[in-house]
């Protein structure tokens, strides 16, 4: 499955640490799916190179756009963290169309092979 991982990245992070923190906990979340055999997908490491190149100006206009779309392509999702209003919004995209919604890597079946 494609799975996105959901959860904050600016929301409560006053300093470019904390956001660097969130998006690692995100990543990191994204390695334990990829083991259990899935496709990862964040939204956030989708948007920022596009933000990056266009100028932080755009921030707003692509930053959840993007996020969004990238959820409608998405088989399931994974909740992660703290509070989010993006992080939730992904949530009921995915759950809207009836697609999985895991609270936690354990939630998630194990579709690897081990070799």
């Amino acid at each position: 499955m494609w799975i996105m991982i959901a959860g904050p990245y600016g929301t409560g992070a006053n300093t470019d640490t904390d956001r660097e923190a969130n998006l690692l906990a995100l990543n990191r979340a994204a390695y334990q799916v990829f083991r259990k055999g899935h496709v990862p997908v964040i939204g956030v490491n989708m948007a920022l190179p596009v933000i990056q190149a266009a100028g932080s100006q755009v921030y707003d206009s692509v930053m959840m756009p993007l996020s969004l779309a990238l959820a409608d392509r998405c088989d399931a999702i994974l909740r992660i963290g703290g509070l989010s209003r993006g992080a939730d919004d992904e949530v009921d995209r995915v759950r809207a169309r009836g697609g999985h919604v895991y609270l936690s890597v354990e939630e998630i079946p194990d579709v690897s092979r081990a070799d």
